[in-house]
């Protein structure tokens, strides 16, 4: 046990002893996970926490475990899961010395993304920038691994957009690409092909929308979703248009998506381009467009990195060792 004087000492109010249990969790497993991930130790007695360690680190504790008990004020039980959704805040990122040259104040106006089913906040600066980045510009790209929240954000703010009547409909898209298995052996038509790959933008709108909502949406044709190939020779004016795996587009299938946009609607691009599954020698349109749009006016580049993984702290961890295991090398591009 750590017997040097505390760093910093924090006093929860009001003290609430079914808040401050919600707060350390069954077995202080919530405090035992804010301890491992910062390297630091915390002591508790009632509402009175002592947290011993480095300076810059105990001070991120300090403002994280503030946060969490205010996160309790409304009865809520919070988990591991959310404890380690909170530990990828600013406060966090900035003692493990990410470099941000954004302050929090410009982000704090577009905090939350507003659904039918309540409220969504944005975890960490650089989802914030991302969502502010859609509500304010025309074209957006989201770009990085898996469970950063790419489209799952972008969905929300599509709904939000709806629901305030910004756009008269959703349209949501993705490249009908091989990843090992063979459409060709799937049951059904094309649309039933294609819908099993769709299914993360339903799961997204029905958890934002409902089932009910949603199904009575797409039969009024107000919600769209459909592979890519659907978007051909369409002009979309007054829509929310979501391009999703964006890495398995071709060249050409960018360009075309990127000239279906009319008056009054807006895009989102999002990939990861450590996932591309294109034919070998075919390049990747997502790799491809950020390279060729990077400074063009009204378009808008959010580049997430493992840190910003909000799912289970393996994932983190596995997208980083992927990443070690490639060599740091820039992302790949089957077409060079």
């Amino acid at each position: 046990m750590n017997t040097l004087p505390a760093v910093q000492t924090l006093t929860l109010e009001p003290h609430d002893t079914r808040r401050l249990a919600s707060l350390c969790g069954q077995f202080d497993e919530n405090l035992r996970h804010i301890e491992h991930r910062l390297d630091i130790e915390i002591r508790s007695r009632g509402n009175v926490f002592a947290f011993y360690g480095d300076t810059a680190r105990a001070g991120a504790a300090v403002a994280l475990v503030r946060q969490l008990y205010q996160e309790t004020s409304d009865d809520r039980t919070l988990t591991p899961a959310e404890v380690h959704v909170f530990l990828q805040q600013s406060a966090m990122e900035q003692c493990m010395d990410r470099p941000d040259t954004e302050s929090d104040d410009n982000v704090t106006s577009f905090g939350v993304v507003r659904t039918k089913k309540g409220h969504i906040r944005p975890r960490g600066l650089n989802q914030q920038r991302y969502v502010r980045t859609i509500q304010t510009h025309d074209i957006s790209f989201g770009v990085g691994p898996a469970g950063t929240g790419k489209t799952y954000l972008a969905v929300a703010c599509a709904v939000e957009s709806y629901l305030r009547s910004e756009v008269e409909r959703i349209l949501l898209a993705r490249p009908a690409v091989e990843a090992g298995e063979k459409l060709g052996f799937l049951p059904g038509d094309l649309a039933q092909k294609v819908d099993p790959y769709l299914r993360p933008l339903y799961d997204a709108l029905y958890e934002m929308l409902g089932v009910e909502t949603v199904g009575k949406l797409i039969e009024r044709q107000v919600i769209e979703v459909a592979p890519l190939a659907y978007m051909r020779g369409r002009t979309l004016n007054n829509a929310f248009i979501i391009l999703d795996e964006a890495q398995n587009t071709t060249c050409e299938q960018m360009k075309m998506f990127l000239t279906r946009i009319g008056f009054g609607s807006t895009a989102v691009i999002t990939g990861d381009t450590t996932q591309v599954d294109l034919p070998r020698g075919v390049r990747s349109g997502l790799l491809h467009a950020v390279e060729v749009l990077r400074g063009v006016n009204g378009i808008a580049f959010t580049h997430f990195a493992a840190k910003d993984v909000v799912r289970h702290p393996l994932v983190q961890r596995i997208v980083e060792a992927y990443e070690r295991h490639e060599g740091g090398a820039a992302d790949p591009d089957p077409g060079q």
